[in-house]
């Protein structure tokens, strides 16, 4: 509202609403595009992205069918609706391209992330990562005498919250793969 209390595209002298009522809200989705497996498909899909200046927060790729020649590019991105629309628009528009689903709108999901975290510590620190990692169901893959690495899979924010407690103890290195997500049901 502005101090003459006109509302957000209308003014005192219309009695149209002349602007369309977009959104400001910054909303989080994650979108699944199915894309022949073939050079230069990747780049044409980031390259959407960068161009307009869109954030991508997670990618993974992978080829899910090896007779069909198809890969599987799950993003998480952030916009406002209408920029999630544009950016679901313009990826079903490029060629090689067979299908677009935004997970998030489509129903219910599963997403998981796959994450490693080097832990420096001796002592009570080394105990203390080694309970947290417990507690979080996280299995050390490799240990010295004087570090741990731990696999940890779930959520983002799990993964998020391990990495916060063990930043005090001693976290040393982090390697994320990104989301992976599916959609429930049939």
């Amino acid at each position: 509202m502005s101090a003459l209390k006109i509302k957000k595209g209308s003014s005192k002298h219309s009695a149209y609403n002349l602007r369309p009522n977009f959104s400001d809200v910054q909303e989080t989705h994650t979108i699944a595009v199915l894309v022949e497996n073939e050079p230069g498909v990747l780049a044409r899909v980031i390259g959407l992205f960068s161009g307009r200046g869109y954030n991508i927060d997670s990618l993974t790729v992978a080829e899910v069918d090896h007779e069909g020649h198809l890969s599987r590019i799950t993003i998480v991105t952030t916009g406002t609706p209408q920029v999630i629309e544009q950016i679901k628009a313009q990826l079903g528009r490029i060629v090689p391209v067979h299908e677009v689903h935004d997970l998030t709108v489509e129903g219910k999901s599963v997403e998981r992330e796959l994450a490693l975290f080097k832990v420096n510590g001796t002592g009570d620190k080394r105990v203390e990562a080694l309970r947290l990692a417990d507690i979080f169901r996280a299995n050390v893959v490799d240990s010295t005498l004087e570090s741990f690495v731990f696999q940890l899979t779930g959520t983002p924010d799990k993964i998020d919250a391990f990495a916060d407690l063990m930043r005090p103890l001693g976290l040393a290195e982090v390697a994320r793969t990104g989301v992976a997500a599916l959609a429930r049901g049939i």
